[in-house]
């Protein structure tokens, strides 16, 4: 290619690469510039929709305000026309109530004038009835009185006598189910003890071989054993005499023991008296045993299941202790179930009760006391010892359990046939009660009927009123229950009688 061509075109196509930018970037800047020009236009139309809305929305809120002002004005103008009305009621009121209250404090004028009139009418009619009783107003005041309390008095007798004869009968009853529903439950053997024992002998000759050369082997038996031994002309028996059970039952075996080995002389009487009194002190331990298992309780020291187990052989009213004390302590038991006590403290108070009998006679003390401070002495609880100490009332009974034990004791002590009394006894009892009911003031006679269980009582008519007879006849009892000591309980029967007696001529 020439310089001539070339040159041109080296020119003009640095010509259009200089110019065609140039063309493109001024074609873009107006495009840029509509594209902003319709930007602007559409801003501008938003903006005027806006304000548009804006003023809608002002109008809306103003036009909404002016009616709830409005609203509020109205509202405001009917409770100002309310509270308009009401003064002017209030006034209309409060016009009244001037007029009432004069009307009132004329009233009360009226009425004050009355009462004067009343009292002056009053004193005059009370100066007419002076004047034609004979009686002053203190008089016939205290005469009314005495009428009213006259009346009150017959009344409160008869109201307490209901209350009393309801409650006696509902006490009663319940009793009366619980105790026979125990009793029931309860079959315990009544043993009647003697201070005899009889042995029966294979043949006559026995009693000279018991007797001995001189009397040798009777006196070593009677020294060995502490027991009167009678041999008389009954054929085949010997008797043994002791009031202390445990020595004749000693003085038994080793007795029944020499017939069998049939070697009788004081040697062998010193040893067969020996065994008998270690079977015996077995037989104390394994009775003990026994009524712990019958009665069912646990827990008791070795001392005290042997003490009570020596209770066996001993009797109070000809009735075993040890069969009493496991009577007591099953009724204890079932009455403690009855009535929702402790089951078992009732149960081992009454089992334990009179394991005081069971100490010797050099130990001074009551036998409630006795056993009390054993039982404390080997561990007992304090609720058994408590109940222990209060059965026979030495000590005040506080707990259920308490009661329950004592009237256990009393329910097995005079059940029929367990205990016998001697006629002195019984004699002395009825006239303490005779005693006890004629030391009260305005009592004519008294007399104790149904073998001490019932004292009739009969009182001065003239001097003792209803009130007085009930207010008697509880006092009666209760003098009964502290100074005596009886078996089951005793009937106070006041008797007042009134006679009146006219002849018509």
């Amino acid at each position: 290619m020439t310089w001539e061509v070339f040159f041109p075109a080296f020119l003009g196509g640095g010509a259009l690469g200089f110019f065609l930018p140039q063309l493109l970037l001024k074609r873009k800047y107006r495009l840029l510039q509509k594209e902003a020009q319709r930007m602007i236009e559409e801003a501008q139309a938003e903006r005027r929709e806006i304000i548009l809305q804006a003023k809608e929305e002002a109008m809306r809120i103003k036009s909404q305000a002016e009616a709830e002002l409005r609203e509020a004005r109205a509202n405001l103008a009917r409770q100002q026309q309310r509270l308009d009305q009401r003064l002017e009621s209030l006034d209309r009121k409060f016009q009244a109530l001037e007029a009432r209250e004069q009307k009132l404090k004329q009233r009360g004028r009226e009425i004050e004038e009355l009462r004067e009139e009343v009292e002056r009418i009053k004193e005059e009619q009370v100066r007419r009835l002076e004047q034609i009783s004979g009686l002053t107003t203190a008089e016939a005041k205290e005469l009314l009185l005495k009428e009213v309390e006259e009346e009150a008095r017959l009344i409160f007798n008869e109201r307490i006598k209901q209350i009393e004869a309801e409650a006696r009968e509902q006490a009663m009853q319940r009793s009366r189910d619980i105790l026979l529903s125990v009793i029931q439950r309860c079959a315990v053997d009544v043993i009647s003890e003697s201070t005899v024992t009889v042995i029966p002998l294979p043949n006559d000759e026995m009693k000279g071989r018991l007797i001995g050369r001189e009397g040798r082997n009777i006196r070593a038996l009677e020294n060995a054993t502490g027991v009167d031994i009678i041999i008389d002309d009954t054929p085949e028996v010997v008797s043994i005499s002791c009031f202390d059970p445990l020595r004749r039952e000693i003085a038994r075996i080793a007795i029944e023991k020499l017939i069998q080995d049939g070697r009788i002389h004081p040697a062998r009487i010193e040893e067969m008296v020996e065994k008998a009194k270690a079977e015996v002190e077995a037989d104390i331990i394994a009775a003990g045993e026994r009524a712990l298992e019958e009665v069912g309780v646990s827990g008791i020291h070795p001392e005290l299941v042997r003490l009570l187990g020596k209770l066996k052989y001993r009797t109070s009213y000809a009735q075993n202790v040890l069969k009493h004390s496991i009577e007591v302590a099953i009724i204890a038991g079932l009455l403690a179930g009855e009535i929702g006590a402790d089951v078992d403290v009732c149960k081992k108070a009454g089992l334990l009760h009179d394991i005081g009998k069971a100490l010797d006679h050099e130990v001074q003390g009551t036998h409630a006391k006795l056993g009390a401070d054993l039982v404390q002495r080997f561990g007992g609880s304090p609720k058994v010892v408590h109940a222990i100490a209060a059965h026979h009332g030495e000590v005040e009974p506080v707990t259920a359990e308490d009661f329950i034990v004592a009237t256990a004791d009393a329910i097995s002590s005079s059940r029929p046939g367990a205990r016998r009394e001697s006629v002195e006894q019984y004699l002395k009892r009825v006239e303490a009660l005779e005693r006890i009911a004629t030391s009260f003031p305005n009592v004519e006679k008294a007399f104790a009927i149904q073998a001490g269980r019932e004292v009739r009582v009969l009182v001065k008519s003239h001097m003792v009123d209803d009130l007085g007879v009930l207010r008697l006849a509880r006092d009666i009892a209760r003098k009964i229950e502290e100074t005596l000591e009886y078996p089951g309980q005793i009937k106070v029967t006041v008797i007042r009688e009134v006679r009146v007696e006219e002849y018509a001529r």
